[in-house]
């Protein structure tokens, strides 16, 4: 048999095998079609009718509260503003959970109570919030740790502005801000040694900053052994 032949043949078999193959397990296929269909069909009817909406509404909600905010009205921000017609922060976290305004008002939220020393409150809706956008969640770490220190909390603090200033060390200013007030915090705690070597680390990551150039001082007064001539 020419080797033509034998293609054709084999070709003839696979057909007959898929053939088979359909007419034994079609009805299951044909369901687990409509399932996948029915599935996608749904995913895109909950995306469109009921999750967009709801961030439409959320984004709407928190716009009004932000304007509050920028005008340092933290109380009318926080709880709305029946003049304005704002809702709040707090409104948005308990009523549209799950969306982006309701993450972000975590954040606003955090920032109002810590500006007006209710600082449980400010750890608890800082420490919830978390965003891809690492410049924001590098101020969201930062104000955490000004929480944790007001409370007293400060390991808690070293380690929120370490964390910030690991977040988005392209923002020079800010991120060697928040490593500076580790090494600060780190000096109250009685911890020079550790204290010396995140202004090591200031200095290295960030020389052309002012807390960078400024850095060699603490390190040369950290570093001086205690004598008789010290100023006490």
């Amino acid at each position: 048999m020419s080797e033509k032949k034998v293609q054709v043949a084999e070709s003839g078999d696979t057909l007959l095998k898929m053939e088979s193959f359909w007419q034994k397990y079609s009805k299951q296929l044909l369901i687990g079609l409509a399932v996948i269909v029915i599935a996608i069909g749904g995913w895109y009817g909950y995306q469109s009718f009921v999750v967009q909406p709801k961030e439409d509404e959320a984004a709407n909600i928190i716009f009004k509260a932000e304007a509050d905010f920028r005008q340092d009205s933290l109380v009318r921000a926080l709880k709305g503003n029946t003049e304005t017609r704002s809702k709040g922060f707090l409104y948005v976290i308990n009523n549209f959970s799950g969306t982006k305004a309701g993450n972000l008002a975590k954040y606003y939220a955090g920032i109002c109570y810590l500006k007006t020393g209710d600082f449980n409150n400010a750890v608890k809706y800082l420490a919830d919030f978390n965003t891809d956008a690492k410049q924001i969640q590098m101020m969201a770490y930062g104000a955490l740790g000004d929480a944790y220190g007001e409370l007293g909390k400060n390991d808690d603090a070293v380690a929120s502005y370490k964390k910030a200033a690991a977040t988005f060390d392209a923002d020079q200013l800010n991120a060697s801000e928040y490593l500076f007030r580790a090494g600060l915090k780190l000096e109250t705690m009685g911890k020079n040694k550790e204290a010396v070597e995140v202004y090591k680390e200031l200095k290295e990551k960030f020389p052309q900053t002012e807390k960078g150039y400024q850095a060699d001082k603490y390190i040369y007064r950290l570093s001086i052994e205690p004598n008789d001539f010290s100023v006490k």
